[in-house]
């Protein structure tokens, strides 16, 4: 049993798993049931607002990073695409929402244009420290997520560009290609993949790692019976006044009771068209989810995964025919594929040290946000500009948002030269 549970640990797993998906294969055919989609609103609030934290987390990564710590408008506005953020939102009226964590001022271009800059504010900076410590103090546990993550695949290959997708959802550092890559040669290479992509090999394999969240928990979980069967059957619950059909039912039971086939081991020998494959892509999903830290991702970041991870086509299927093991949450203009057993209402079972920090960094924006609608960074603003701009606004000005938004030059998008004012002591602007 032993062997069984460490999936990849010998040839005699490999013979016990193709000797049971064999027998169950010419049975079981792919039943086609479809159970209704149900909205579940406490497991919605775990999608809202990410949207936004995300954008902010990168954007003060960004500005960290830089040589000097505070960057121009239009060099962030680069970067657009990876924040998430709708189409029709400047940038500018974005990074404006959080005065607490965003600082603006404004240097002139060589043809005399005032032109905005950010810097994080010292309370920022602080809890950009305090993120830096809490990914410092998890290391070995976030390059194990990365591992495993690659370890999931047929080559233990991936893109570089697929790994960006769900660097968020698996705690990576804005910079882990230089944090967990490049500092771990033992363990990783960067290769150049047959489309000319850069893609992320995992060298080593890890017996001990190679052991999903289902296997681990199998002794307190399972039945011994089913366990020298080697069944073992996923963590089922339904949003409250979710009713299932006793057809559905009875086919949820003999779907549970099928083999289950480790996502660390090879699958070539399972038959696509049966619920013995299927419940091996819903081991894959549910094992990837486990990986995330707040046990959610986005579905179109598993799009990408098809190949990589050996499923068949129209795989992502079975977030809709198993609401019991997922929710797909459709708020904030996507769909979330959230993991039911890791939430008890809305609240998160286990919370992992980088969603604590996340929480108090959300907790900073609403804190800004209330406090700019209030009026309490206008006047703060608009002295800026008339320091850094030499710009002569009246009173009138100052009081109205729109007039003062109007004129901060929200637009700019010149790539013209100008004096880094990060170089500079001069008046506010001086504080980078």
């Amino acid at each position: 049993m032993l062997l069984w549970l460490l999936g990849r640990t010998g040839e005699s797993n490999l013979f016990f798993s193709c000797r049971l998906g064999f027998r169950y294969q010419q049975k079981c055919s792919l039943v086609n049931v479809k159970l209704k989609w149900a909205k579940d609103w406490e497991l919605d609030t775990v999608v809202s607002g990410e949207r936004d934290l995300k954008a902010v987390n990168f954007l003060i990564s960004l500005i960290a990073s830089a040589p000097r710590s505070c960057l121009p408008v239009y060099h962030l506005s680069r970067s657009r695409g990876q924040l998430g953020l709708p189409h029709d939102l400047k940038l500018s009226t974005f990074i404006r929402r959080y005065p607490n964590i965003f600082h603006e001022f404004y240097t002139p271009d060589s043809g005399g244009t005032p032109v905005p800059w950010f810097q994080l504010t010292p309370k920022a900076r602080g809890l950009q420290q305090e993120e830096l410590n809490v990914l410092q103090q998890n290391h070995t546990d976030i390059q194990n997520r990365l591992c495993k993550l690659l370890m999931l695949t047929r080559d233990r290959i991936l893109p570089l560009q697929t790994i960006d997708q769900l660097k968020w959802d698996l705690g990576l550092p804005y910079n882990y290609q230089e944090l967990l890559i490049l500092k771990s040669p033992e363990l990783f290479s960067l290769i150049r993949l047959p489309d000319d992509r850069t893609g992320v090999k995992l060298l080593l394999w890890d017996d001990h790692l190679a052991v999903s969240e289902l296997q681990k928990n199998a002794a307190l979980l399972q039945k011994e019976e089913d366990l020298k069967d080697g069944i073992l059957s996923f963590p089922v619950r339904f949003t409250r006044g979710f009713g299932l059909k006793k057809k559905c039912m009875r086919w949820l039971e003999e779907w549970q009771s099928l083999p289950y086939t480790s996502p660390y081991s090879d699958s070539s020998h399972l038959d696509p068209r049966t619920d013995v494959s299927e419940k091996r892509i819903v081991g894959v999903f549910h094992e990837l989810l486990h990986l995330t830290v707040k046990k959610k991702t986005e579905r179109n970041n598993v799009s990408n995964l098809r190949k990589p991870l050996s499923l068949p086509q129209k795989f992502t299927k079975v977030f809709e025919r198993h609401p019991g093991i997922f929710y797909i949450s459709k708020k904030s203009d996507t769909q979330n594929v959230i993991l039911r057993e890791a939430f008890e209402g809305k609240r998160l079972l286990y919370e992992h040290p980088i969603v604590q920090f996340r929480e108090k960094l959300t907790s900073m924006m609403s804190e800004g946000f209330l406090d700019r609608s209030r009026g309490n960074y206008k006047s703060s603003v608009a002295g800026d500009l008339a320091e850094d701009a030499g710009a002569a606004i009246s009173d009138d000005q100052q009081t109205s948002e729109q007039e003062t938004d109007a004129f901060m030059f929200s637009d700019y998008d010149s790539d013209g030269t100008l004096d880094d004012p990060c170089w500079k002591k001069k008046g506010k602007s001086s504080q980078c």
